[in-house]
């Protein structure tokens, strides 16, 4: 059976971390947990699993994920964040296919729950991932902070049933201030890459975003959970333009003085 490593990074998920270590010890044959100084449980409680637990300052989600990976000893990784976990499916999947890993990377699956609901529409399912991959095929890449790992070439890859839980939200007082929190790393990443936008996009991306995930991606088949996540999408749309065009005008000011 070929070996596998499972990469988890952290920072303050006493609340997620034991469920997702629970969930991978049956498929792992090392687990890394690349933490940024927690100051809560996280580390406490990772000591009750066999991981090799290392401390590294927080630098970017995809930087973060790159710095992580060398830290693997064995071919093939596992990439997991800490409030994910795997479905019984998807991890029977995995162990079926551990007995010959024949390709470069894997996809899946990954199943949301948003306030206590599961989320199968609204733009957010499948939401299909390249997560189970040889270490040497490529690295992570995207805009922050929503980091993915993008193959060296066109790779053929094999998709796994079965489901990655994310366990996303607890309350929606907690996605309005990730809310803010990711339209900042967002507008940053975008400023940084010599991004600009304009009031059209600010007015009507946002309105775009809502129609598309409310009304094509079928939303309003989830509900009330699925309003506000579509409602909240747009807004961190309009607030990643908003603060983009802030960052350029400020950029421009600057300029001017010298």
């Amino acid at each position: 059976m070929d070996k596998l490593s499972v990469l988890i990074i952290t920072y303050n998920e006493e609340k997620n971390i034991e469920r997702c270590l629970d969930s991978v010890k049956d498929v792992a044959d090392e687990i890394v947990v690349v933490d940024s100084f927690s100051t809560d449980r996280t580390e406490e409680i990772c000591k009750k699993f066999d991981v090799k637990f290392i401390k590294q300052k927080f630098l970017g989600y995809i930087e973060q994920k790159n710095y992580a990976q060398p830290h693997t000893k064995f071919d093939y990784i596992l990439s997991l964040d800490a409030d994910e976990a795997l479905s019984e499916e998807l991890k029977n999947s995995i162990l079926e296919e551990k007995k010959k890993l024949k390709y470069n990377g894997y996809t899946m699956n990954r199943l949301t729950n948003y306030c206590g609901k599961w989320i199968k529409h609204s733009g957010w399912y499948p939401d299909k991932k390249l997560r189970l991959f040889k270490s040497d095929s490529g690295k992570w890449g995207g805009i922050n902070p929503h980091d993915k790992f993008i193959q060296n070439t066109k790779i053929k890859t094999a998709h796994l049933k079965g489901d990655i839980l994310h366990y996303s939200y607890y309350t929606i007082e907690e996605h309005l201030k990730r809310v803010e929190v990711f339209s900042d790393i967002a507008a940053k990443a975008l400023f940084q890459s010599g991004k600009k936008t304009n009031i059209f996009k600010i007015i009507f991306s946002p309105i775009l975003k809502f129609i598309r995930n409310y009304f094509f991606y079928r939303g309003f088949l989830d509900g009330r959970q699925g309003y506000i996540i579509c409602k909240l999408a747009a807004r961190t749309t309009y607030l990643k333009y908003l603060k983009l065009k802030k960052l350029n005008k400020k950029k421009g000011v600057n300029f001017e003085k010298k």
